[in-house]
């Protein structure tokens, strides 16, 4: 057996060597070793990463030619039941694990220079590690079970992440929503696992394959389940109406943010993608998923260009975007929701690189407060152009052949055409937006001295711009992208036409430093409405939040008074009666056996009584 072959049989080693690597910073983490500071603990956490990393490369290299290869894991076995851990190892699995590893090392790398001086820097790198871990476990697993608890170590870490700094209350509180948000769905996903595993008997994906090829459910119950398997995807991937936690959570560093809203977000798409052939055996639930990613796409475009804050403006963008894909499954155009992850990932991920250079240099992520940084930080203003050029529909970048494969998968059905095109328009104009406000105009009392960042920094947006820039020679190398003679003329003339309709209405918009609400009283209307999500977080506070207040109140009534109530009331018998006893105790034996006899005589009496 030769190493490629040995490293082939052991793929699962790569979900591991970032769990190894959070590990590894315990020692620092916990603060056991104080002496070196916590930089050993970053570099020991990078190296496995690395490790990982080359291990995939050398495992997708082999596989390329080759039959997926399955390796199964068995845990527990009674009678008919089993449960097994399998893993998939195809080309698919293994680039969507490059993906997270490759974006994963380039963001740690990016964290050493962003949070140099962070007194919890070696913590940092262990959630890193245990974030990374998850979602490589994600990318390969063949087993429902098995992505079901790596999608609740992603929460966990979620959590941890965003409350990274908790020693701000704001911190506390968006970590707080983050998680609950998140186990909403994951609460109902785990009521749909539990059915399906009664039902199926088994929840390897192939098995549940097969046994959906050849099932009868009834159509509530194929509804039920069908929705049941959506929500926890809906809660993952930020959509409607599970939305507002990745809002929240970029309270959390920027380098987590980095992975959240490229690759993190994109698992729960992942698994979604997975559950298709199951969700399917519902057409209401196909339907639900369309509805909801439309719903999204729209809502969190237009919410998108009125933030002011530079990475809230960002991460509605990847709600929007993500609201695609739930398209996409819905229609069942699962490669078009791929390559759309994959583009997407890529994108997202040197636009947050780029935010961070921008907050980590003025200390400020208002967009009322900056301007003019395209002449002090040119490397950032580069990877920023290219992170969006990437990500909308610019011909020749990646983002412009995914939704143009979008367009060709959809063009008998116009809604979702005009839906892609709305989508892209209005990503467009907010990202111009932010360039005029970030970039352009006059250098404000933040940005006056803001310098261009460390190498630390620089060289990971430096190298993702150059795989952003051969993303289409990768796409031909792995023939995503169609010939020439197939291309839709009339679909590239419409993505051109929505992406200089974007360009056209960003760039004559009037933007005002001075104040970020306008003084017409319509405008500054639609803006808060936009600005505030459609009020949809005080909506639920008066709806939601208040039937559960209102809940616990009456529920902790209950408790005190009428539970513990008849408790108190059996106890403080008691203790009466055997006060009473106490006076009336003689001493003698034959008092207590008249009493005993007395009893047994009106016990006997009262049986002889009830059967006459």
């Amino acid at each position: 057996m030769n190493l490629t072959e040995f490293l082939l049989q052991k793929s699962w080693w790569i979900p591991c060597y970032g769990l190894i690597g959070a590990l590894l910073t315990l020692p620092w983490a916990t603060g056991i070793v104080k002496r070196t500071g916590p930089r050993p603990a970053a570099y020991f956490n990078l190296l496995m990463t690395v490790v990982a990393f080359i291990h995939g490369t050398i495992v997708f290299r082999a596989i390329w030619h080759q039959p997926p290869q399955l390796l199964t894991f068995e845990w527990l076995r009674v009678l008919d039941f089993n449960l097994s851990f399998s893993l998939n190892i195809s080309v698919v699995n293994m680039g969507a694990m490059e993906l997270i590893t490759g974006l994963s090392l380039l963001a740690q790398f990016f964290a050493i220079g962003y949070m140099e001086k962070d007194w919890a820097l070696a913590r940092f790198f262990a959630l890193m590690g245990f974030f990374e871990g998850a979602m490589s476990g994600l990318a390969i697993s063949d087993s429902l079970l098995l992505s079901y608890g790596l999608l609740e170590i992603l929460t966990l870490s979620t959590y941890l992440l965003v409350g990274f700094w908790y020693a701000q209350p704001l911190v506390v509180t968006a970590a707080r929503d983050a998680f609950l948000t998140k186990r909403v769905g994951d609460v109902i996903l785990l009521m749909g696992i539990i059915s399906l595993a009664s039902i199926a008997g088994d929840l390897n994906f192939p098995s549940l394959y097969k046994w959906a090829e050849t099932s009868d459910l009834s159509p509530p119950l194929a509804t039920l389940l069908g929705l049941a398997l959506v929500a926890g995807p809906t809660g993952k991937c930020a959509q409607f109406p599970l939305h507002l936690w990745l809002d929240e959570a970029m309270e959390g560093p920027n380098p987590a943010s980095i992975l959240r809203n490229s690759v993190v977000v994109g698992c729960g798409a992942y698994i979604l993608i997975k559950l298709q052939p199951i969700i399917a055996l519902s057409p209401l639930a196909l339907n639900a998923l369309i509805v909801i990613g439309a719903v999204t796409a729209v809502g969190a475009s237009l919410v998108a260009i009125a933030q002011i804050d530079i990475k809230r403006a960002f991460s509605h963008t990847t709600s929007a975007y993500l609201g695609l894909v739930f398209v996409a499954v819905g229609m069942n155009q699962i490669s078009f929701a791929l390559i759309l992850l994959f583009t997407h990932a890529i994108a997202k991920a040197l636009l947050f690189m780029s935010v961070g250079a921008i907050i980590s240099t003025t200390q400020n992520q208002d967009l009322t407060e900056l301007g003019g940084l395209w002449s002090k930080m040119p490397a950032t203003t580069i990877s920023f152009l290219v992170g969006s050029f990437s990500l909308v529909a610019v011909p020749p970048l990646g983002g412009f052949w995914s939704l143009l494969q979008g367009l060709d998968a959809f063009w008998d059905n116009q809604p979702i055409v005009f839906l892609i095109l709305t989508v892209n328009t209005l990503t467009i104009l907010g990202l111009t937006r932010v360039f005029r406000l970030t970039f352009l105009g006059d250098a404000q009392p933040k940005t006056r001295r803001a310098p261009e960042v460390p190498w630390t920094m620089a060289v990971p947006m430096v190298s993702l711009i150059i795989v952003s820039v051969l993303i289409p020679l990768i796409m031909q190398r792995l023939g995503l992208l169609p010939l020439w003679a197939d291309i839709n003329k009339t679909a590239v003339i419409d993505l051109l036409i929505s992406s200089v309709l974007g360009v056209a209405i960003g760039s004559n918009i009037y933007l005002h430093k001075a104040w970020s609400r306008s003084l017409q009283l319509p405008w500054r209307v639609t803006q808060d409405l936009l600005a505030y999500d459609f009020y949809i977080d005080r909506l639920y506070r008066l709806t939601v939040v208040f039937a559960v207040n209102q809940l616990s109140l009456i529920s902790a009534w209950i408790d005190r008074y009428v539970i513990d109530g008849l408790v108190n009331l059996v106890g403080l018998s008691s203790i009466f009666s055997g006060e009473s006893l106490k006076y009336s105790t003689s001493g003698q034996s034959q008092g207590y056996i008249f009493t005993i006899l007395l009893g047994i005589g009106l016990f006997t009496l009262f049986i002889t009584w009830s059967l006459f």
